[in-house]
Order: C-alpha cells, then sequence, then structure tokens
C-alpha cells in the first residue's frame, strides 16, 4: 500500500486528488497539508511513501520547501503538481530533489501512474523536461537571463510579474521587505532590465508564466 500526502492550499482540488486516488486499491491518502508548515509537520509524525506536492502555497513553499522536505525525508519521494506548464519550473523542481512533474490538467490516470512510478522510484518527467536537464549540464554560452537567477530569484520574479507587490511577497514567503527588495535588485540586474514592466514583457516573451 502507497501511503499518499496530498499538499495543496486549496481545500476542493486536495479533495478532488483524494476520489482519485481513493479509487486505487494500492494507494491510499495518509495525510493532508494545506501550507508548508503542515507538510513538515506531518512528516515529523507519519511514514509516507508519496509526497504530491503543489508548488505555490502559502509561506515555505516551491523549490524551498523541496529543499527541505528532502533534508528531512531524503528517501521520500516527491511529486509536484502545479499549474505552471513550463520546463523551467519543471527543470528546477528536479534539481532540487523532486522525483516527478505534472500539470494539474493531467489525466487522473496519468497522475495514478506518475504516483506509482515514483513510489518505485523512478522518475516521472516529460521528454521536454528531459532534455532541459541535459542541455543544463552542458556548457553553453548563449545562457538566457532567466536561467542564471538563484531558485529564490527566480521564485520571486515570477511573483513579481504576477503583479505581487513587494509586501504580499514577503508575507508570503515569510521574509522582510529590505530581503525582498534586495532579491528584486539583484534580478533586475542579473537579467539586464530596469523595471517590473520590462521583466513582465520578459516573462511573456519566453512563456514563463504570466
Amino acid at each position: 500500500m502507497t501511503r499518499v500526502l496530498i499538499a495543496d492550499d486549496h481545500a476542493l482540488v486536495r479533495d478532488g486528488l483524494k476520489r482519485i486516488l481513493e479509487g486505487n486499491d494500492d494507494l491510499i491518502v495518509a495525510g493532508e497539508a494545506a501550507n508548508g508548515h503542515d507538510v513538515l509537520q506531518s512528516l515529523d509524525l507519519i511514514r509516507f511513501d508519496v509526497l504530491l506536492l503543489d508548488l505555490s502555497m502559502p509561506g515555505r513553499s516551491g523549490i524551498e520547501l523541496i529543499r527541505l522536505v528532502k533534508e528531512r525525508s531524503p528517501r521520500l519521494p516527491v511529486l509536484v503538481l502545479t499549474m505552471h506548464e513550463e520546463e523551467q519550473y519543471a527543470v528546477r523542481a528536479i534539481r532540487a530533489g523532486a522525483s516527478g512533474y505534472l500539470t494539474k490538467d493531467s489525466a487522473p490516470a496519468q497522475l495514478v501512474s506518475a504516483i506509482r512510478k515514483v513510489a518505485g522510484g523512478g522518475l516521472f518527467i516529460n521528454t521536454a523536461v528531459a532534455e532541459q536537464l541535459a542541455l543544463n549540464i552542458m556548457p553553453s554560452a548563449g545562457e538566457l537571463p532567466h536561467t542564471l537567477l538563484s531558485d529564490r530569484e527566480f521564485q520571486i520574479f515570477t511573483l513579481l510579474v504576477e503583479g505581487r507587490s513587494i509586501g504580499d511577497i514577503a508575507r508570503q514567503l515569510c521574509l522582510s521587505v529590505k530581503t525582498v527588495s534586495t532579491h528584486k535588485a539583484r534580478v533586475l540586474q542579473k537579467m539586464r532590465l530596469h523595471s517590473i514592466a520590462d521583466l513582465t514583457r520578459y516573462a511573456i516573451e519566453h512563456h514563463l508564466g504570466t
């Protein structure tokens, strides 16, 4: 029996996922979490075989949360289930320790197959993500600016282009306004851009989730 922890901040999504998984005799939903704190607390209390993780939750989330989970439970497979379709998100998640990456518009049967595969020690990614991972280990003189950002900088970049204010980002990520402002400045510097409008245009041009 594969014991699954579902982590998503939307109760309706968690309920839908539970219904999908409970229709399979070899899968059981052994826990739920609505934020990063709940995820880490659950790992201290119960043994799970797979963490089904949304990338965008309140507090600690995304790549940072994947790294924290792997530090605490190195053998626990993490299957990311997210609304972000872009390969850049998937590549960063896999590099942080995730075992698979699936978008929320995937078919229920594909979700079940992905859980079974990562629970068995496999990796669940599509061909485009596999190609990006391969390219990332090869030297390149023409890297796009957003690939030079750290995981935290990339996270703040995506929130900025979604229209979030510095204060909103600080509250969501549990950081100080000064820290977020510093990251914003570094993002603009690394990408050689001058404003949020420039970042937004860049994100649209490169299909980065706006």
